[in-house]
């Protein structure tokens, strides 16, 4: 990927459904033969909980949701459910190049993990892979971080970014959308209130997010800038692909995509 030119964009808190239609706009775009390769930054406003592309909206007590100003979507990728709360969401969509999935996954978290260490946060990739067929049998699998994949980012063994990634076919050949949550509070871990089971599994997810899951600022002990972070991310994937970035507007897509 040395010396191609991918857009960045960076900044900015949007509803769920926006964040979720822009990123599908910005792989179909591309597989149509349109735009460029995209890492794109952003936040969630209000808060939101995201539902993988074929998991069961019933998972999800909505009535308390709308009580509490919380949105749901689901997202066009796969994976389980996630509050969106205290955290940077990075989406990266490109090219796909006969890669396979593992190794796109393997190729973007070895440039997260790169601009997590140009943080000052060391950390690691996970090695195993699990058996999601058994594992999404288990009640207390509805959240997305209460496991971790083969190349997801951990710190001391605790999950810090959770991803799902999805593929496109057109004229422009195949593309990948993959995005995922860097977690920089502890909120994500309060989805346990808004699932539709019984208060024993409730525990047990409350558990496992506590157990399995840790965040910037618990790490750093300090909070977190959001807009050095960001920076940090774009060097990350500088150092590790070779790539250059064009800083875009999200405006900019959007009145290109308009007169599409």
């Amino acid at each position: 990927m040395q010396g191609t030119i991918w857009n960045f964009i960076a900044g900015g808190e949007y509803t769920g459904d926006f964040n979720m239609s822009f990123d599908e706009m910005l792989a179909q775009r591309l597989v149509s033969g349109l735009g460029a390769p995209t890492l794109r930054l952003y936040r969630w406003k209000p808060w939101a909980i995201s539902l993988g592309h074929n998991q069961n909206l019933s998972d999800i007590n909505i009535d308390r949701c709308r009580r509490d100003g919380i949105d749901v979507v689901r997202r066009p990728t796969g994976g389980r459910a996630i509050l969106h709360a205290e955290e940077l969401t990075y989406s990266v969509t490109m090219p796909v190049d006969r890669r396979g999935i593992l190794q796109v996954y393997n190729e973007i978290s070895t440039a997260l993990v790169e601009g997590l260490r140009q943080f000052g946060v060391d950390v690691s990739l996970q090695r195993s892979q699990l058996n999601f067929v058994e594992t999404y049998k288990s009640p207390s699998s509805i959240p997305c971080f209460s496991s971790s994949a083969r190349y997801e980012i951990e710190w001391k063994g605790k999950k810090l970014v959770g991803s799902a990634q999805r593929r496109y076919t057109g004229n422009g050949g195949e593309v990948v959308l993959q995005h995922g949550s860097i977690l920089c509070g502890s909120s994500h871990r309060r989805l346990a209130e808004y699932l539709v089971t019984n208060e024993a599994v409730r525990q047990e997810i409350r558990r496992d997010l506590e157990n399995k899951t840790c965040d910037l600022v618990a790490i750093r002990h300090s909070s977190i800038d959001l807009n050095k972070l960001s920076e940090c991310i774009k060097r990350g994937f500088e150092i590790a692909w070779g790539v250059t970035f064009a800083d875009v507007e999200i405006e900019t897509i959007q009145q290109k995509e308009s007169y599409a």
